[in-house]
């Protein structure tokens, strides 16, 4: 062989080696991207959950208190329309009590609570009131009954009260104290018949 076929042979060889080589650099790089790319695909993809995740909590949260605060508003208006409504619905049975105390039903029940209240008091002294605006009622209820009764200087809207000093009692049938008893009991039950 002579030289130069040397020279060429061993070029050949040289460039075969320097060229197998680089493509096991070139592959040894590639799979190292390959894996490094891999690696970076997986932590993007468990960040993305991740955030997902913690922006779902915090939309959830949101809504909660949106909610929270819709209900917490609605039950506002709500008692404030059931206030209102309570108001109306008293006034409208204050106006029907005025008008059964113009009758003589109203009379008939005076005098069974000034007899009650005789009752109570078995004989011992007392002092039998009755609203200012039953003042007119005064004589015809002193005679159907037999008891000396008292204006009161205080209006209770109508009924009658009776103190009894004997037995520190005040016997009350007053409407003022069942009207406002009534108003502080009474709850609306959410449209439930019959309660």
């Amino acid at each position: 062989m002579t030289n130069e076929e040397k020279i060429t042979h061993i070029r050949t060889a040289a460039m075969e080696e320097a060229r197998a080589e680089a493509n096991a650099i070139i592959k040894q790089h590639e799979d190292a991207l390959r894996s490094v790319f891999e690696q970076h695909q997986i932590e993007a993809r468990r960040q993305s959950e991740t955030r997902v995740r913690a922006e779902s909590v915090t939309a959830k949260q949101q809504l909660n208190m949106a909610m929270s605060k819709a209900q917490l508003e609605l039950k506002r208006e709500m008692g404030k329309i059931q206030t209102e409504l309570k108001t109306e619905l008293f006034e409208e049975v204050q106006l029907k009590l005025l008008a059964f105390m113009r009758t003589e039903e109203y009379k008939e029940v005076l005098i069974r609570y000034i007899e009650k209240a005789a009752q109570f008091a078995s004989g011992m002294a007392m002092t039998i009131y009755i609203n200012p605006s039953d003042a007119d009622k005064k004589t015809y209820l002193e005679e159907r009954t037999g008891m000396t009764l008292t204006i009161s200087k205080v209006d209770f809207i109508g009924g009658v009260r009776a103190v009894v000093p004997e037995k520190n009692v005040l016997v009350d049938y007053a409407f003022k104290g069942v009207l406002e008893n009534e108003y502080q009991k009474f709850r609306f039950r959410g449209g439930v018949k019959g309660e």
